[in-house]
């Protein structure tokens, strides 16, 4: 059974870009719920849309059951899990915005990402605690819902959390909504809240009335009951990083262990605000006549310092670099002091080229970290 997507066309004006996405990507349903196959996931991450119009197939319980009975636990996990899935998976939306959040963050922030969800403290995390996830992102979310039908609004709701919400936030706290922030900032701030809300009870109602995941299987077993540890954990999200980086990397490199100069510079220059891509590529082969390639540990390092950019920034204005142009070695120490990520001097060299337009080997920080904050959101900043 199959339901197309111009049959609910119209619930795409009442959508975020966020929400939009998702159900661009999103190819089944289940008892009204939309879901992301691991495959769908990998596509949304790295491609700009999907390679065939997509229908949304209807999951029966038993095909379901099926799925996440071959779902493997979470200390086999690898950086070829998604890959391996393939269509085997179901991934809701708020596990969508989950697995979006740890793309773009540096290894040290894992820590403080399990000490969010391990609202009590004992370095383990369980499936009632993981949901409050749930609860948080939705609250999130209707704060930026889109005004107008509220008719369509709820069946929208429904597609992406598979039950219906009041627009009430429990989190909500005097001039919250003046200042926009990211999922991972609302995780911050309003997990140490969910012990002082409704949100932790909620979690049991969740839990009761949704169907289980892919993930949900993989952290806590299928029976619900098993509990995740700190060092699965950051395995799982340094897999997953690793793993969409591998699928950027070999779609370029062709089987070769390099990709070029210039397709590296495609990969950096995708989803920003560059409108003419053209003239930083012009102005590369032209300042880099000898291919040399970029290695994947190359490739892999330079988005590792990605993920440190907020440090990165604060190191440069604490130099004082911010009003002006700084130099290769200027640029690497300032790396290395602030996310101790090591950048190669060809790796350096061919960031300059790409973005020293007005070839004087200096590199303008404030244009640069724009496009790069760009590049690290996949155009979602």
């Amino acid at each position: 059974v199959t339901e197309s997507r111009s049959d609910l066309e119209d619930l795409h004006l009442y959508a975020t870009p966020r929400e939009q996405r998702f159900r661009m990507f999103a190819s089944l349903e289940f008892e009204g719920q939309l879901y992301m196959t691991p495959h769908d996931f990998i596509q949304a991450v790295t491609s700009d849309e999907p390679k065939c119009a997509k229908k949304w197939r209807s999951l029966s319980k038993q095909e379901l059951n099926q799925i996440l009975m071959e779902t493997p636990p979470v200390w086999k996990g690898s950086s070829k899990l998604f890959r391996n899935l393939n269509e085997k998976g179901v991934i809701s939306y708020t596990e969508y915005l989950f697995l979006l959040c740890i793309l773009t963050k540096p290894h040290a922030g894992f820590r403080i990402a399990f000490n969010m969800f391990d609202t009590d403290g004992n370095e383990m995390v369980d499936k009632k605690e993981f949901l409050v996830l749930q609860e948080i992102f939705r609250k999130k979310n209707e704060k930026r819902e889109k005004r107008g039908d509220e008719e369509k609004r709820a069946m929208l709701r429904l597609q992406l959390y598979g039950y219906q919400t009041s627009t009430n936030s429990v989190l909500k706290t005097e001039g919250e909504d003046l200042v926009p922030r990211s999922y991972w900032d609302t995780l911050r701030r309003s997990t140490s809240q969910a012990l002082f809300s409704d949100l932790a009870e909620r979690a049991d109602d969740i839990s009761s009335s949704l169907s289980d995941t892919t993930l949900l299987v993989h952290f806590f077993g299928k029976k619900g009951k098993a509990e995740l540890n700190f060092e699965d954990f950051y395995r799982f999200m340094d897999n997953l990083q690793t793993e969409v980086l591998e699928i950027e990397f070999l779609s370029y490199s062709n089987g070769m262990n390099t990709i070029s100069e210039e397709d590296f510079a495609h990969i950096l220059l995708r989803y920003t605000n560059v409108e003419n891509t053209s003239s930083y590529l012009e102005n590369m082969r032209c300042s880099i006549p000898e291919e040399k390639g970029i290695t994947f540990d190359e490739f892999r390092s330079f988005f590792q310092f990605l993920n440190n950019l907020e440090d990165f920034t604060i190191a440069m204005q604490m130099y004082n670099f911010a009003s002006r142009s700084i130099g290769q070695d200027e640029f690497k120490r300032a790396v290395y002091v602030a996310t101790g990520v090591k950048l190669s001097p060809h790796l350096v060299n061919t960031v300059f080229k790409i973005f020293d337009v007005d070839r004087d080997d200096q590199l303008s920080y404030k244009e640069f970290i724009g496009i790069m904050k760009d590049r690290l959101n996949r155009g979602f900043r």
